[in-house]
């Protein structure tokens, strides 16, 4: 395997296959600007573009109201979980850690209204984690 071409393959030959390739494509260029005169009809990448910024605009809103929804609601559900774990008689690391843990969820909920909706995330579940943690503790 040393590359060359085969041994029955003329100089002949290689010159009428590179003529034959030169002539399919100067077939194909007359097709294609045939094609590229047709397509005038069509709509342009940049209305394609902007249609596509509206979805990803949309998108972001929907994530920041879903982060701070949830960090709001988990935060209430917390800040309850620690009143009804004060009322009751259950040592003191129990409501400490439901309030610990609505804290964090109440920040997440602050992170997502502003649009860190990653972080908010991040914090929301570490919030959940510091309530679980208080359930266990029961």
């Amino acid at each position: 395997m040393s590359g060359r071409p085969d041994s029955d393959t003329g100089p002949e030959a290689a010159d009428s296959q590179a003529a034959a390739d030169q002539d399919e494509s100067h077939d194909l260029l007359d097709e294609s600007d045939d094609l590229l005169d047709e397509s005038d009809d069509l709509p342009h990448e940049s209305d394609d573009l902007l249609d596509g910024s509206d979805d990803l605009l949309e998108d972001a809103r929907r994530a920041r109201w879903t982060a701070a929804g949830t960090g709001a609601a988990l935060t209430l559900a917390g800040l309850a979980a620690a009143l009804l774990r004060l009322i009751r008689s259950a040592p003191a690391l129990v409501p400490a850690a439901y309030a610990g843990g609505a804290a964090v969820c109440a920040a997440a909920a602050v992170l997502g209204s502003r649009g860190r909706t990653r972080r908010a995330l991040w914090l929301l579940i570490a919030g959940v984690m510091v309530m679980a943690l208080g359930d266990q503790f029961d």
